[in-house]
């Protein structure tokens, strides 16, 4: 089984290194500094350096780590929807467009690496114009096991918390997930942001008697999530 190393980097962003016995793979590798200091410490050899997307905060580690571990550099275009083999393990990898045409999920084992597209209690914002495809996307992830553990690619939860208590006032989840809340290691499981997240809640009643209350179409499931996009 692979393991999972996060990396808080610059204020909120978060990196990850996708690990096995001898070799790895960097995504996100903003705080490259620590990442070598980890490789270098567990004696591991850094083979792949990708991203998720590719807004400068997330790529701005490429060059040091591909320069300094010589590792092979994965253009988001040549892994979306593919797999990456690593230990004989593999890692899929999602094409989830929306907050950026290219955006893409990591998963290995029960982890999804998540970037922009799902954040632990929110989502990315949809810089791409393609709401339908943010809307597929959250589909694709929210058909995952629900004991999936969810690695964003910042740590916006305060606020996100914040937003999602105005939205359900009385969702009693909200502070159970605020209390398992740490910045040193940022996750949750997918369970939890089916209970929080209310990006992922169109569907409950809650959430569509509040649309309704705002005067916005709720028939069908894409009208939830278009009107939900909506509320600030």
């Amino acid at each position: 089984m692979l393991k999972t190393k996060q990396f808080r980097y610059h204020l909120d962003n978060l990196g990850y290194l996708v690990y096995g016995r001898e070799n790895a793979l960097a995504i996100d590798g903003g705080a490259f500094t620590a990442i070598l200091s980890f490789l270098k410490e567990n004696a591991l050899r850094l083979l792949y350096v990708a991203n998720t997307h590719d807004h400068i905060d997330h790529t701005s580690g490429n060059a040091a780590l591909i320069d300094k571990a010589n590792a092979l550099f994965l253009p988001n275009e040549k892994i979306c929807d593919r797999t990456i083999e690593l230990e004989g393990e593999t890692i899929k990898v999602y094409h989830t467009p929306g907050h950026t045409r290219n955006s893409l999920c990591f998963h290995h084992d029960d982890v999804l690496i998540t970037g922009d597209t799902l954040f632990n209690g929110t989502i990315g914002n949809c810089f791409s114009g393609d709401l339908k495809g943010f809307y597929h996307s959250m589909k694709k992830i929210m058909s995952l096991p629900a004991d999936t553990v969810i690695y964003a690619g910042h740590d916006y939860v305060e606020d996100a918390l914040v937003f999602a208590k105005r939205l359900e006032p009385g969702n009693k989840f909200i502070e159970t997930y605020r209390k398992n809340y740490s910045s040193s290691h940022v996750y949750s499981r997918l369970a939890d942001e089916l209970r929080v997240n209310p990006y992922l809640r169109f569907n409950e009643p809650g959430i569509i008697g509040l649309l309704k209350k705002n005067k916005l179409p709720t028939k069908s499931e894409w009208q939830r999530w278009q009107s939900l996009m909506t509320i600030d």
